[in-house]
């Protein structure tokens, strides 16, 4: 069994080194305070910092240290910073694939759409539609299309229902 890894005390002292690397990438108006140093490995601590970003409630910035072996050696090196999301933390939804979340009507439209297309493009007429055939849910001549589930108007009746 492995033995665990000592927390390096100077590089568990070195916030201010952390927020320094952070000043990189972003302005200091968005780190707050010191949230804790985590020792990830042998000379590998990362220091995390409350994220005062709009729109990043619940998240932290970051800087990974590290330092060579040798006990005289206080040179620290920034391995990375970066932001990351807490526990908390507004996340966007888990990405699902097209083919999973599309329903059955729509395939059913697209389908028919792409062949009306082939169709006018070949100078044909649609599949389904004969010469001359009118669609049976179309208005006729005089009729305004109405919503689903009620009766179409004729337009020369303003009082029909």
């Amino acid at each position: 069994m492995a033995r665990k890894p000592i927390m390096d005390t100077t590089l568990a002292k070195a916030v201010d080194q952390a927020r320094a690397a952070l000043l990189e990438i972003t302005d200091e108006s968005m780190i707050g305070e010191h949230l804790e140093a985590v020792n990830d490995g042998e000379r590998l601590v990362t220091h995390r910092f409350e994220a005062l970003r709009i729109g990043y409630e619940g998240w932290c910035w970051f800087a990974t240290l590290t330092r060579i072996p040798r006990a005289q050696a206080k040179d620290i090196t920034v391995c990375e910073v970066g932001i990351l999301p807490g526990e908390d933390a507004l996340l966007a939804p888990a990405w699902v694939p097209w083919a999973e979340r599309v329903r059955p009507e729509e395939m059913d439209a697209e389908r028919r759409a792409a062949e009306e297309a082939a169709a006018a493009e070949a100078g044909v007429e649609a599949p389904g539609q004969e010469s001359g055939e009118a669609d049976a849910d179309a208005p006729t001549d005089g009729e305004v299309a109405a919503p689903e589930g009620t009766e179409a108007q004729d337009s020369e009746d303003p009082d029909a229902k």
